[in-house]
């Protein structure tokens, strides 16, 4: 995940589209969400879970830490927990570098994450081995648009101003195939388009160690 260690403009105003600026899609996305994390139980890790969005999907009865790079982040992520009645764990960090031991958690989450880390395949590699035997990667992510679309173009035309607007987002990321080649013995997911612009092809679902 980029680093996010002090907030200059460009960090603060993802940090603020993140909080404020996606309550739409976050209201969009709600019964896709409850679908997909209903499943989750035990030892969850989240990686960078931004204000701490999804902690309203997870029963309480989860153990849940977060790895958020963003300081800014972290008292809203507590200020949620709080209002929850939950107990977390929450550390600064880079999830190509999981301060967790081999094989200790039941589920990873990542929900419009992936497109912004630094080196993709570690991260991966990194959940894989967090992971317990059997244990599932649970994402929500956008993705490039087919190759050849006048949406691939504008993806491409946009990319570096993109990435500097949204700390480190490339419109264009080709997520799915990388988690496709991570190992996971299998990846279950579904496509669909979400209400964004530039960044609506999403893939949905889970990648089982």
């Amino acid at each position: 995940m980029p680093e996010r260690n002090h907030c200059g403009w460009g960090k603060c105003f993802f940090a603020w589209a993140m909080i404020y600026a996606m309550k739409p899609y976050e209201h969009w996305i709600v019964k896709r969400k409850r679908r997909l994390f209903k499943m989750v139980s035990g030892k969850v890790l989240e990686i960078g879970p931004g204000s701490g969005t999804n902690l309203i999907y997870f029963s309480k009865g989860i153990q849940w830490t977060g790895i958020e790079p963003n300081i800014f982040f972290h008292r809203h992520i507590t200020e949620k927990a709080n209002k929850l009645g939950r107990k977390i764990i929450l550390k600064k960090g880079r999830a190509e570098k999981l301060s967790l031991t081999d094989s200790s958690v039941d589920a990873v989450i990542g929900t419009l994450v992936l497109c912004s880390v630094s080196e993709l395949q570690l991260v991966l590699l990194e959940i894989i081995r967090v992971l317990k035997p059997g244990g599932r990667f649970y994402f929500i992510e956008h993705v490039a648009a087919p190759t050849g679309s006048w949406l691939s173009l504008l993806q491409g035309g946009v990319r570096p101003a993109w990435k500097y607007l949204f700390d480190g987002c490339q419109s264009n990321a080709k997520t799915l195939e990388e988690i496709k080649a991570a190992g996971f013995s299998k990846v279950i997911y579904e496509e669909f388009q979400a209400p964004l612009p530039v960044v609506s092809p999403h893939i949905s679902g889970f990648a089982e160690k």
